[in-house]
């Protein structure tokens, strides 16, 4: 898939891929594609779980689709909506050349780690 992450903190995550290789049959940019580089952007959970000595499970991910991504890469970034000691949300925005693409948000759980 060629995700690449730019940027990183429990705050904010900045991830970017590529179009080419990720297209669906139409040649735009697969919908599938675009919730995976969200999900990865969702990760700072696992930054913000670390810092307490625990891990982070993804629970829920939702994607809203705007408009499709033709060409260059689709960036995602990742802006906590909340960072708790149970759960950490984010919202997504996901974008090609300045236009918005998607609007996805991810939950995830705080969870003890396993040896």
């Amino acid at each position: 898939m060629g995700i690449e992450v730019l940027e990183q903190s429990a705050g904010k995550v900045v991830a970017r891929i590529p179009i080419t290789g990720n297209r669906q049959f139409r040649g735009v940019l697969h919908g599938g594609a675009i919730i995976a580089l969200g999900e990865a952007a969702g990760w700072g959970a696992l930054i913000h779980a670390s810092s307490f000595g625990m891990g982070a499970v993804g629970v829920d991910i939702n994607a809203t689709h705007h408009r499709t991504g033709l060409s260059g890469f689709a960036t995602a970034t990742a802006t906590a909506i909340k960072l708790g000691r149970m759960l950490a949300s984010y919202e997504v925005v996901v974008n090609d050349d300045g236009e918005r693409l998607s609007t996805i948000r991810v939950t995830n759980a705080i969870i003890g780690m396993s040896t």
